[in-house]
């Protein structure tokens, strides 16, 4: 049978069940190639249960720096007998099937066009450790670990560092898992020949990035962007947001003289009631957060539009998971783009930010706060799952210690000892962005009444449909000023290759990139735009008139980003293509390639686009 040979360059898949200690011994794996310097992607493909049903850990590696998901397995490591048939073939031909053979393999299970590798993991934890079952278990991810360092040329001493830095705190533990470890090399040297043709070898290429997940970075940037109260209700893949925070504020917001704390973190009722106490938190003079997903956001609506239009400064991270309903709550999707954009009822349209690595989740939700008190309205960070709680490579995180906070248009007591009148929602500078007061700030002066119905520009209330149309189109006003405040969108040519062109944002751009790169070496060159923000600037609007098709990347069925540029825009629809992937898994640059390659030869038979939910 043929083998499999690369260098570099493979899709490793772990097929465990949850709750069995598993994750600690995938996430080594994944660090001690990183540590090898090679850029490396793992997935975490979980349930939404917490004990008992099949999980998956998947690890890309790859020289060239490719980070998204990519199709086919090269290696399977199934220690789960539930998955074991879907894991058998999801293998690639000639790859690699490894699984304990403590007891013998179903022959239903047999392929001809792959290899399997037997280790005895349990019998092996059996003959050499003298614990009970459950250490067993966790003893046994080890083993298939080291069964793998010797496959794969790993370099054994990386890994042994990685478990002392593990068990640190309970150095007992790392004696019997440098031994399970070693139990796992032995073993194939003494069965198998090693390594595989599918190798690895140490590079330099990662420089100082780090790996870490899109929540933690969420969370520490809104600690530097000076957030001292979080509010937030309990969902799936957006706790650990609020869960970073908190760990990092119980460090830096102390009270160095008395000990108290100088922040508060909720944990509400309901999403209803964390929004809330986030509204009355920024509207008091806080900078104050929630994070949640698709049913929270729902259930958000009406708050974003109370903020929306009185104006209230609020940030919000949408850790985004696979809908309608409950969907899917462990797996990844951009599915709450429109109820994000258009949050609330009436005329809406919310500012959102879509960071595509850790340091952007960092560096956009720091500047979310600045963005939210400058333009007094909410921001909305649209992440997902597959961004949030799986760790990436990325650039480290950089902070300015001199950086000053914007506060915006609020203003201080002396500045109102000098004006005559203040008017909460006058447009004084043109730019439809009015002053505000913070509560306390004069004992006389800077009052006003907050509401979410119809006033006037004093905050007078009022149905008179004059003072309201002029509310209006001065929110109008304040949504195009957002335009040169929020991130602007990032190309990838420094001049247009010719009529083709791509437009993606977020996790999508991991893939995108990749499928650029194939189908330019297959003869389709395709200029690239990814989008960072809404409001969408004119170079969005330029990128789509220069090109006679844009191909729009998204995970999502209904094609919602499409579907807002469109509106905002007033583009030909037509000119818009849709690529959609919402499956629940991160989408792949062969998903991309051959829907694009799909739609280039309908054109080429003369017909529209290709039906990409048939791709």
């Amino acid at each position: 049978m043929q083998q499999l040979s690369a260098i570099n360059d493979l899709v490793i898949r772990f097929a465990n069940v949850n709750g069995t200690g598993s994750a600690s011994a995938n996430n080594m794996f994944a660090k001690s190639i990183f540590r090898m310097g090679l850029p490396v992607t793992p997935k975490n493909i979980f349930p939404s249960n917490i004990q008992g049903l099949p999980t998956w850990y998947e690890v890309r590696v790859n020289e060239h720096g490719y980070l998204g998901r990519r199709a086919g397995v090269d290696i399977l490591v199934s220690v789960n007998p539930q998955s074991m048939a879907k894991d058998v073939a999801s293998v690639r031909p000639s790859g690699y099937f490894i699984y304990d053979n403590t007891r013998e393999i179903d022959k239903n299970l047999i392929r001809e066009d792959i290899h399997y590798i037997g280790v005895p993991m349990i019998e092996l934890c059996r003959q050499h450790f003298t614990t009970d079952t459950r250490s067993h278990q966790l003893l046994k991810n080890m083993i298939y670990v080291g069964a793998l360092v010797a496959l794969l040329d790993i370099e054994v001493e990386v890994v042994k560092g990685l478990i002392a830095d593990q068990f640190r705190k309970k150095e007992k533990l790392i004696p019997p898992n440098y031994q399970a470890l070693e139990l796992g090399i032995q073993y194939i040297k003494d069965h198998y020949t090693y390594p595989l043709g599918l190798r690895l070898e140490r590079r330099n290429l990662i420089g100082e990035s780090i790996l870490i997940d899109g929540n933690t970075a969420c969370g520490l940037g809104a600690v530097y962007a000076g957030a001292t109260v979080a509010a937030w209700y309990p969902i799936t893949p957006s706790t650990s947001v609020v869960s970073a925070f908190e760990k990092y504020v119980k460090r830096l917001r102390k009270d160095e003289e008395t000990g108290k704390n100088k922040y508060a973190v909720v944990q509400a009722e309901d999403e209803l009631a964390a929004i809330g106490m986030v509204i009355g938190a920024n509207w008091n003079g806080a900078r104050a957060f929630t994070a949640t997903s698709g049913p929270g956001l729902s259930l958000m609506s009406e708050f974003l539009g109370l903020a929306y239009f009185a104006e209230i400064p609020l940030v919000l991270i949408d850790v985004q998971r696979t809908g309608p309903s409950t969907g899917m709550p462990t797996r990844t999707q951009q599915s709450d783009l429109t109820s994000a954009f258009y949050a609330s009822h009436g005329d809406t349209k919310q500012v959102l930010l879509f960071p595509s690595t850790p340091k952007e989740c960092f560096d956009f939700t720091a500047d979310a706060f600045d963005l939210a008190e400058r333009l007094q309205t909410p921001i909305l960070i649209m992440t997902d799952l597959d961004l949030g709680m799986n760790d990436h490579m990325s650039p480290p995180f950089q902070w300015d210690d001199k950086r000053l906070y914007d506060r915006g248009k609020v203003l201080s007591a002396s500045d109102l000892e000098g004006l005559e009148r203040f008017g909460r929602y006058e447009d004084v500078d043109g730019d439809g962005i009015p002053y505000r007061t913070i509560p306390g700030t004069h004992p006389t002066k800077g009052s006003y009444f907050t509401r979410g119905t119809s006033r006037n520009e004093m905050a007078q209330y009022t149905e008179d449909s004059e003072p309201y149309v002029r509310n209006m189109d001065r929110l109008v006003k304040k949504w195009n000023e957002a335009k040169s405040h929020v991130p602007a969108p990032e190309f990838y040519q420094e001049k247009d290759k010719g009529k083709q062109g791509m437009i993606f944002f977020g996790t999508s751009t991991y893939a995108a990139l990749e499928a650029l790169d194939q189908l330019e070496a297959a003869g389709v060159p395709m200029d690239a735009m990814r989008i960072r923000s809404t409001p969408f600037s004119d170079e969005v609007r330029d990128f789509i008139g220069r090109h006679k098709t844009v191909y729009v990347v998204e995970q999502n069925r209904d094609a919602q980003m499409r579907s807002i540029l469109v509106n905002e825009l007033d583009v030909d629809p037509f000119k818009l293509v849709p690529v959609l992937n919402y499956d629940g898994m991160p989408i792949t640059a062969e998903a991309i390639t051959k829907q694009v390659s799909r739609t280039l030869q309908s054109a080429s038979n003369g017909k529209a686009y290709a039906d990409p939910q048939h791709s």
